[in-house]
C-alpha cells in the first residue's frame, strides 16, 4: 500500500487545536479582524432584537459571518505574501488587494441580504 507522504498525520483534537491557535492569533494581532467580531456582536444584537420572525433573524444573524470569513482568508493571504517577500512586487500588492476585495464583496453581499430581510420582513415593497 502506497503512503501518501504530502498528507500530515493529524488527530481531529490537533486540527482543532490548530484552529483555535489561529483563531487566537487572528483575534490579537489583527485590527480589521476585531472591528468584524464588534461588527458581529452589535448586528447580533440587533438580528435578534428586532420584531422579525426566528427565520429571519437567523438569516441575519448568519450573514454577519460572511465577512469574518473574507477576513480571515484575506490575513491568512496577507501573511503567506509576508512571508514570501518582505520587498515590493507588483504580484504580491495584487494578492493582497485581492484579498481585501473579497473583504469588501462580503460586506457588500451582507448588507444586500440585510435589505432583502428587512424589507420582507416590514413589508416595505
Amino acid at each position: 500500500m502506497k503512503q501518501n507522504l504530502n498528507k500530515p498525520k493529524h488527530s481531529l483534537w490537533k486540527n482543532g487545536g490548530y484552529a483555535l491557535e489561529g483563531l487566537l492569533d487572528i483575534t490579537k494581532n489583527e485590527t480589521s479582524f476585531k472591528w468584524q467580531i464588534f461588527m458581529l456582536i452589535v448586528l447580533g444584537l440587533v438580528a435578534w432584537n428586532l420584531p422579525i420572525t426566528f427565520a429571519q433573524s437567523s438569516i441575519l444573524f448568519i450573514s454577519i459571518f460572511i465577512p469574518i470569513l473574507a477576513e480571515v482568508a484575506n490575513s491568512a493571504i496577507e501573511r503567506v505574501v509576508d512571508l514570501v517577500t518582505s520587498d515590493y512586487h507588483v504580484l504580491a500588492k495584487q494578492a493582497k488587494d485581492v484579498g481585501a476585495t473579497l473583504v469588501i464583496l462580503s460586506l457588500v453581499v451582507m448588507s444586500l441580504i440585510w435589505i432583502a430581510v428587512l424589507i420582507v420582513a416590514f413589508e416595505l415593497l
